[in-house]
């Protein structure tokens, strides 16, 4: 009589797997070591740009020292030059872009990476929101010109006429402007997020999913409470990368935000850029003018840093929860 099935011993089984050969451990150490000559090349040359830059920004770092951050003034003629005004709006401009970009990236990213649509039409949607990062910042820019501000006047009017007691409504539209700038710049970091964000909501295991709703989660429960926190990191990590492309951009911002170089809390008034003023004026500076041009760039490179050295504590922080 057979034994029990919970009696029966475990059968002896051993895996096939074949020995690697040496020729194959050498090609591991061999693309290992490529890898880190790659990656020490690409800090190489970061640090090589960042000396160079300051390099050439040592006059004015010697002539206004820390006041240049604090300073509002930009006279070529007395040699006076502060960036205040410009950190003011990189910092606006981006935020107004990510407020606008952010959730409809990240909703757009669910809608992609769901089954809420048919695979053709998910197909067609992903490659024109891809298509949108392959168009010039030129063509944004007239675009912006000709068909965005003329919109945004006359919303402008309306938002100056009823609710101009509020600061950021304070002003009347003048065109070009702060306002105008920060879509745009939504516009255009718009397929980064969702691009980015898609992907990672994608590869959440998908037994996470079958487990929140085997526990009786609703559809709309495990995205909310299960799937977009497991790809938290990732959002994030598109988010701050999204910044990052948004304080750098130039020539839509350059051609839309007005280049007026004076601090106003209205988001109806024209402003300025640290790329805004590098695209301007480093064309014609020389002497003083030309190292606060690259005092400039400095700083626009230490505020990238900074939010690319957030964005990985972020990430690291969040894949320790």
């Amino acid at each position: 009589m057979d034994k029990p099935f919970m009696n029966r011993p475990a059968p002896n089984y051993q895996p096939n797997i074949k020995p690697r050969s040496g020729l194959e451990k050498n090609l591991d150490r061999g693309f290992i070591w490529l890898t880190r000559i790659f990656a020490l090349a690409i800090a190489g040359i970061l640090l090589w740009i960042a000396i160079q830059v300051g390099i050439q920004a040592t006059p004015a770092i010697k002539e206004f020292g820390a006041s240049f951050i604090a300073k509002s003034a930009w006279n070529p003629v007395n040699n006076d030059y502060g960036v205040l005004p410009q950190i003011y709006g990189t910092l606006v401009s981006s935020f107004i872009g990510l407020l606008i970009a952010v959730p409809i990236g990240v909703g757009t990213a669910v809608l992609l990476s769901e089954n809420f649509l048919p695979s053709y039409v998910r197909t067609v949607l992903v490659f024109l929101i891809e298509l949108l990062a392959a168009i010039p910042s030129v063509v944004y820019g007239v675009w912006g010109i000709f068909v965005l501000i003329p919109i945004i006047t006359n919303l402008g009017k309306w938002l100056h006429t009823h609710f101009g007691w509020l600061p950021i409504f304070s002003t009347p539209p003048s065109g070009p402007g702060m306002l105008p700038a920060g879509v745009i710049l939504a516009i255009m970091t718009l397929p980064i997020i969702t691009a980015i964000s898609r992907d990672t909501l994608i590869s959440v295991p998908p037994s996470l999913r079958e487990a929140a709703l085997g526990l009786g989660a609703t559809r709309w429960e495990a995205i909310f409470k299960v799937i977009i926190p497991a790809a938290f990191s990732g959002i994030v990590g598109a988010v701050m990368l999204a910044l990052g492309r948004a304080m750098g951009e130039t020539m839509a911002v350059t051609m839309l935000i007005g280049n007026s170089n004076s601090i106003n809390p209205s988001l109806l008034a024209p402003a300025n850029t640290i790329s805004s003023l590098l695209a301007n004026q480093f064309a014609e500076a020389s002497g003083l003018q030309m190292a606060a041009l690259m005092y400039a760039a400095l700083i626009l490179f230490v505020l990238t840093l900074i939010v690319n050295i957030l964005a990985e504590l972020i990430v690291l922080q969040m894949k320790r929860l």
